[in-house]
């Protein structure tokens, strides 16, 4: 995740002091892309310090924002080196940006470009006028199947300690059968949180993530239940599969949340404290059934 562009500001070409100035953050990947697109023209490119965070995130924690471009506005003297005082931001940098506190503070005033880097040509090419289709932000099946692996890599890492951990406690107190149906069942739940969900996103009930998750987990906990049901095991083992299983699955599509084009930064709090302590409550609902079981 070591991947940062000093933040300042760059000459794209030989601009002058008529050409446009572009913001972005000094992610490498935001910066590179914008850069490329730039590469047969004479522009000036702004880049924020959000500390190796792309746009969208970074507005939305704050560091896309606007003392930061204020600062950096300064710090690089643009005044002098530009004849005109406009700035051009991609658009998924908005929630982080209060304009008219920037155009009050030094003089710029902003304008809102495009969402994608690969649109900037035709947008400058147009008069700097925006098509609809620059504007608009899909999540298509197909978008949100190429999200799932990042997810999934950065899941696997705590879920592979999570695992090994079930598999030795579960293997001490139940036998080696049991430690397979457990970490089996553990797998099944992220994978509906992290494939599942996601995928299906359009198309289960409700509009909270956490929901979404805890639906596609309670599918496979059903599922799952029928397998172990058949293996000879009781009641409350059954039973606390059906509390843990949903929300551990419902608290990866929750994580999901960061991958969208459509939840919000206020949603997303108000979400988390509404369904942590559910899944919480649930996980350790999950953990005595287990433990009771063994002992009564």
């Amino acid at each position: 995740m070591d991947y940062i562009v000093p933040p300042g500001l760059y000459a794209v070409g030989h601009p002058s002091a008529e050409a446009p100035v572009l913001v972005t953050a000094n992610y490498k990947m935001s910066y590179d892309l914008v850069r490329q697109q730039m590469a047969e023209r004479d522009v000036w490119l702004l880049v924020l310090e959000t500390f190796g965070i792309n746009v969208w995130c970074a507005a939305g924690k704050g560091t896309f924002g606007t003392l930061e471009l204020i600062e950096r506005i300064r710090h690089s003297e643009l005044a002098k080196l530009v004849a005109h005082r406009q700035l051009l931001l991609p658009i998924l940098g908005a929630p982080g940006i209060a304009a008219h506190e920037v155009k009050k503070r030094t003089g710029f005033t902003i304008r809102y470009a495009t969402i994608r880097a690969q649109d900037l040509p035709e947008y400058l090419d147009n008069g700097m006028v925006a098509t609809q289709a620059m504007r608009e932000l899909t999540f298509s099946l197909r978008e949100r199947l190429i999200l799932i692996p990042v997810e999934l890599v950065g899941a696997m890492k705590v879920s592979a300690v999570i695992m090994a951990a079930l598999a030795f406690v579960v293997s001490v107190f139940g036998g080696a059968t049991a430690a397979v149906a457990a970490v089996t069942g553990y797998l099944g739940a992220v994978l509906a949180g992290i494939v599942i969900a996601p995928l299906l996103l359009p198309w289960l009930p409700g509009r909270s993530f956490s929901i979404k998750g805890a639906i596609a987990g309670m599918v496979w906990a059903l599922v799952f239940s029928v397998f172990i049901g058949r293996s000879g095991f009781t009641g409350p083992t059954i039973f606390a599969a059906l509390l843990g299983m949903p929300a551990v699955s419902a608290f990866y599509a929750l994580n999901f949340t960061g991958c969208t084009t459509f939840t919000s930064r206020s949603g997303v709090k108000k979400e988390m404290r509404l369904a942590l302590p559910v899944m919480g409550s649930a996980i350790i609902a999950c953990l005595l059934l287990l433990i009771g079981s063994r002992f009564l």
